[in-house]
């Protein structure tokens, strides 16, 4: 049995990504300046001065990976992960270095050279994680590399943590059984059995053939955390606390130390960092002006087209809840025969709805009638991306029927979203757009406001569910 070797196979796996670097540095100069693929016109530069140069490239590389979490354990990074952060980490490097041969106004470094290099790193990256993962996997099944656990306490932490361990067996882990003493020894859940009572753990930490202990109490079990806690560390094991609330603390939980007091916030919302609140209002203010000048144009044909084709305003006003549930007049082009104020409140848009004009129904197929929410997001009111906002009849409503809906508000709405960008839009399930909405509130990064903006582009507009 190996032991927490994690420490080793980072170091190891640095010394694999230096040489790969190296490697693919080289062979890319070696690609560009010594063979027929591509031309050598650019080569005024000697060798020399390539090698001096991948001194600095190859510890900027290091940072870069360390950055986006490269070294973390396999056990807890899946594929995808792993190589969405070696593609990220490669981009952001090459375009560092382009922006540092900007500013030095360094004209002779060959630029076709770097993207050869981008191109050698990634792949050799990923085919090198791939066959250490396989190696990892094999020693695993051969009994090495092999994690043994006990857990202490069953409840439903304890089956959640059981059932995740049986669904990805590559993570190494072996569990040894349960100590309970609420519950009858030998009882089996999911191939974990029930060993005895809790009383019975020092006498298995003694045999020092355990590597993790996970303690999985039930909360009204937890007046025991602190004795057991310290039992662990008395022998060394490697402790862990799976809480038994994961219904109302969600998975991405953060702790503020008060001078020494640590205090659990229900959960992160990366807007609340100031800094991240100003950069993402920069963006809502330059990105909602220049939206409103590039499609001026279209506004303008829109408004002369809503105007000739049914009676009533330019600009339809209805009252939604944003940030801090505070009520906000957001607009949208009107796209429905003039009615009553009280009833439109409280009524859905059905299919082949008679109160939508011709246009109107264009327009909402498009997406076209959200544009005046440019001047929303232009005031503060709302942003590029977030939760889209509601009315306060249905906010009521919600609240009462949907865990967590309130939540969508500690953050300003947007325009568009992860839920909209996911196809809930219209006439579709609440609760999953509440998912994604939390979601995206609670893993928030410019990065995927991004990536949100470029999937609207591209699937946002067309809303197969508006009426």
């Amino acid at each position: 049995m190996i032991k927490d070797n994690q420490k080793y196979f980072n170091r190891i796996q640095m010394l694999l990504d230096i040489l790969v670097l190296e490697i693919s540095y080289i062979l890319s100069w070696f690609l560009k300046f010594k063979t027929d693929l591509f031309d050598h016109s650019g080569n005024r530069l000697s060798f020399e001065l390539y090698m001096t140069a991948m001194w600095g490239i190859v510890p900027l590389y290091f940072i870069l990976y360390l950055a986006f979490k490269m070294y973390v354990p396999r056990r807890v990074m899946g594929r995808r992960v792993e190589i969405g952060n070696i593609l990220k980490a490669n981009i952001l490097g090459v375009m560092i270095i382009l922006a540092v041969l900007y500013i030095t106004k360094e004209h002779n470094f060959s630029r076709e050279m770097l993207f050869i290099f981008l191109v050698i790193n990634i792949v050799l990256e990923i085919i090198v994680r791939y066959l250490i993962r396989m190696c990892l996997h094999f020693m695993r099944k051969s009994g090495f590399n092999m994690k043994h656990i006990l857990l202490v306490g069953y409840s439903r932490a304890a089956e959640a943590y059981i059932d995740r361990i049986r669904t990805f067996p590559h993570w190494g882990y072996q569990i040894e059984g349960i100590l309970d003493d609420n519950v009858k020894p030998g009882t089996n859940y999911n191939g974990a059995i029930v060993l005895g009572k809790i009383e019975s753990l020092p006498e298995l930490l003694e045999k020092n053939s355990l590597d993790e202990i996970a303690i999985t109490l039930g909360l009204s079990e937890y007046s025991k955390l602190e004795k057991l806690v310290n039992m662990c560390e008395k022998s060394g094991v490697h402790t862990q606390f799976v809480p038994d609330y994961n219904n109302i603390i969600p998975s991405k939980p953060y702790t503020e130390d008060l001078m020494g007091l640590p205090v659990v916030n229900i959960r992160y919302v990366p807007l609340s960092n100031t800094f991240n609140m100003m950069i993402k209002r920069l963006v809502d203010i330059v990105g909602s002006f220049c939206g409103i000048v590039v499609l001026s144009p279209i506004l303008l044909i829109i408004a002369i087209l809503v105007k000739l084709t049914s009676k009533g305003p330019l600009i339809f006003k209805q009252e939604r809840v944003g940030l801090r549930n505070e009520t906000f007049m957001m607009y949208k082009f009107r796209t429905m025969k003039v009615q009553d104020e009280k009833e439109e409140k409280k009524a859905w848009t059905v299919k082949n709805d008679p109160r939508v004009t011709a246009i109107g129904k264009i327009l909402r197929k498009t997406s076209l009638d959200e544009l005046p929410q440019l001047f929303n997001i232009l005031k503060g009111e709302m942003s590029i991306v977030g939760p889209r906002p509601e009315r306060p009849f249905f906010v009521d409503k919600f609240k009462e029927e949907i865990p967590r809906y309130m939540i969508k508000h500690q953050v300003r709405p947007g325009l568009t979203g992860w839920a909209q960008v996911n196809g809930y839009r219209g006439d579709t399930s609440i609760r999953k757009r509440i998912e994604c909405d939390l979601y995206y509130i609670e893993n928030w990064t410019l990065g995927f406001d991004i990536k949100i903006m470029f999937l609207t582009i591209f699937k946002g507009f067309i809303n197969k569910n508006a009426y």
